[in-house]
């Protein structure tokens, strides 16, 4: 069984009378501790299936499975504790709360899931260690830089231990040698077991990643398998060639 299973899903609209299909039709499988990427241009309904996948929404049609869990049939309660508990999230823009500390920041999940202080500070720095920031605790995000930020986003996501992680453009705002890095660290993760899911529409981003699954208008345009050329590169530590942030 695959971690996560589509079938038969769509998403639709009606706008004026007029039926709009951000996602049509789309079966989909994805196994424990891939490193894959969802590609497409704006518009194509990849941030769409990223939000279906992740649970943010639900299919008009179809049906999702994720770790044996059938979402549609899942309570608000269950498929909350599915977020928290099963999937983290990390976004272009970081989404870290000014007013709190690096610390704080990556105790957010864990509040959330009732853990209780000492737990949560110890969770906190064991993943901040993991992202080599444990000499900013104290920082507040206005004092770090871009690659800090999103290290410390990359950290809360990882506190609840889960067993996907989905990244939507997680270089679009960083330098070339900054983006590096990050996919680096993204890479490590596949390779410790996590399943790592890049939505991107830039194929540079994209090739670091063994699989990719392109998306036009709604559909599966194409699967490229790049096992092999993409298991050479991870094989031999490439890193990534990105374009420089505008």
């Amino acid at each position: 069984m695959a971690l996560l299973e589509l079938r038969n899903v769509s998403k639709i609209y009606h706008l004026g009378g007029e039926e709009i299909r951000a996602l049509d039709d789309i079966s989909l499988d994805i196994e424990g501790g891939e490193f894959c990427s969802i590609i497409g241009p704006s518009g194509s309904g990849k941030s769409t299936l990223m939000h279906i996948l992740g649970c943010l929404d639900s299919p008009s049609l179809g049906s999702i499975r994720l770790d044996g869990i059938e979402v549609a049939r899942a309570s608000q309660r269950e498929l909350a504790h599915v977020r928290n508990r099963k999937i983290g999230f990390v976004f272009q823009f970081f989404n870290l709360l000014p007013k709190l500390n690096v610390v704080q920041n990556v105790e957010l999940p864990m509040i959330y899931a009732g853990i209780g202080g000492s737990e949560r500070r110890q969770r906190a720095l064991k993943a901040l260690e993991m992202v080599e920031l444990t000499n900013r605790l104290k920082n507040r995000p206005s004092q770090l830089s871009g690659g800090q930020q999103q290290r410390v986003a990359i950290a809360r996501a990882l506190v609840n231990d889960p067993k996907i992680i989905f990244a939507d453009e997680p270089t679009g705002n960083l330098d070339t040698h900054t983006g590096e890095i990050i996919l680096a660290l993204f890479r490590q993760l596949s390779q410790e077991g996590r399943t790592v899911i890049l939505v991107t529409h830039n194929p540079e981003i994209a090739a670091v990643t063994p699989r990719r699954i392109e998306i036009r208008n709604g559909k599966i345009a194409d699967r490229v398998d790049e096992r092999l050329a993409g298991l050479d590169r991870l094989a031999a530590g490439q890193p990534a060639t990105l374009p420089e942030a505008n």
